[in-house]
């Protein structure tokens, strides 16, 4: 059999796997990289090395300083002196939603929400209001801001992996304002849409400071891994896992320190508990089967098909990946998909004779935004669900759709418009 089509083969496979079997994705990435091995399509020392060791230590690292802020107790304090200066739930839905967006650029989406959620449950409570629309806006919100950084979300870390970006190259690069501005123009846009959508709620909350911050240093932890980041920014030359070495770093500086402060092992295995090892396999696996399809030509003939629709015109196919990202994000895991349309963007790119960052940049714009769409398109819309569901309510179809929709299009098209006109 052709190699590019036994290739394409087990890669759709893999893909209808991965859809299926959501809760077990790391091992169908990591059985589809054993079989391209087993049929020669990737040679086992290849496999290694296509795996981005700097991508995996920087998440992990990120995880773990991010576990000690949230058992800090920090971000709670913050949201709660930040409810001390709305003057109702309307405009108490907007500041925790850009508090969710603010905080998500710098620490996971799942675990923004997680951190936030409980903050808007007990504003509902207090005022006796549905928090299903509350919940449901601090998801999508902190799903948007993900973009903005490089350890904001997987999805930037990926992009950042592939085109060897740096943590000052989100907000400028190569001479030009960088994918964070279209971001933060994307979220700006998206508050006028939420004082519409809360624009019947206008009871008055009373917020009180009732969080006591434990430890300090999980935060100084957090504000040094960016800081080092943007240091480490300024160095052409420096060794490939820089950035993966700095976030692990100051991880195990926090275990160790509140280890000690704690006097007991407890918080080195919760924070080893925290740490999501299955994504981590799952990038493994997609790295080394995505190096497969690349060496078998199946990136360049999906490169050449988008080109051939597209007629050769940068705009349309520029349009045509942000618009397939967003209808794909809605229902799939943007994780795998911007991993497998990094190295296509990129072709494609090369066959029209464009560097690649206009394309790469619209791709995570369409892939982290899309999923807001539909509650089974983020992992952070899934987390508010639940969150709702373990307090009893049910959340409809139409009750996310009325507020993920409308919030995913403004921020979605105003962000590819900006990367356009900066980078066309």
């Amino acid at each position: 059999m052709n190699p590019m089509i036994l290739a394409l083969i087990l890669f759709g496979a893999m893909y209808a796997l991965l859809l299926i079997f959501s809760e077990h994705r790391w091992i169908t990435a990591l059985a589809a990289a054993a079989v391209f091995m087993l049929v020669q399509l990737l040679p086992p020392l290849a496999a290694l090395k296509a795996i981005n060791w700097n991508v995996l230590m920087m998440l992990a690292g990120t995880m773990a300083t991010v576990e000690l802020f949230i058992q800090s107790q920090m971000p709670a304090r913050m949201a709660e002196k930040l409810l001390q200066i709305v003057p109702n739930i309307q405009w108490a839905a907007v500041v925790l939603s850009v508090f969710s967006g603010v905080i998500s650029a710098f620490v996971d989406n799942v675990a923004t929400v997680l951190m936030v959620a409980p903050v808007g449950l007990a504003v509902a409570r207090q005022l006796k209001t549905n928090p299903i629309p509350l919940i449901i806006a601090i998801a999508v919100s902190s799903n948007l801001q993900g973009a903005a950084t490089l350890v904001g979300d997987t999805t930037s870390i990926l992009l950042a992996g592939y085109m060897n970006m740096s943590f000052n190259d989100f907000f400028w690069f190569r001479g030009r304002p960088g994918i964070a501005w279209a971001v933060e123009v994307g979220a700006l846009l998206t508050i006028p849409v939420l004082l519409y959508l809360f624009r019947h709620e206008k009871g008055k909350v009373h917020a009180e400071v009732t969080t006591v911050v434990r430890d300090y240093v999980p935060t100084v932890l957090m504000v040094g891994t960016v800081v080092l980041l943007i240091v480490a920014s300024q160095f052409e030359n420096k060794p490939e896992l820089t950035n993966g070495i700095i976030c692990c770093a100051l991880a195990v500086i926090g275990i160790f320190y509140e280890s000690i402060r704690q006097h007991s092992g407890q918080v080195f295995r919760s924070v080893m508990q925290a740490i999501d090892y299955k994504t981590l396999l799952l990038l493994a696996g997609l790295f080394m089967v995505i190096e497969g399809i690349t060496q078998a030509g199946v990136i360049d003939a999906i490169a050449a098909l988008f080109v051939r629709v597209g007629g050769g015109s940068k705009l349309l196919t520029y349009v045509m990946i942000v618009g397939v990202s967003v209808l794909l994000s809605a229902f799939i895991d943007n994780i795998p998909y911007v991993a497998t349309m990094l190295p296509v963007v990129s072709g494609i790119a090369s066959l029209l004779g464009i560097e690649p960052y206009l394309f790469a940049f619209g791709l995570l714009i369409g892939a982290t935004l899309g999923g807001n769409i539909t509650p089974v398109g983020a992992s952070a819309n899934i987390a508010g669900i639940g969150i709702l569901q373990k307090e009893g309510y049910k959340v409809a179809t139409k009750d996310f759709l009325r507020i993920g929709v409308p919030f995913t299009l403004i921020a979605a098209v105003s962000g590819a418009l900006v990367i356009w006109f900066i980078w066309a």
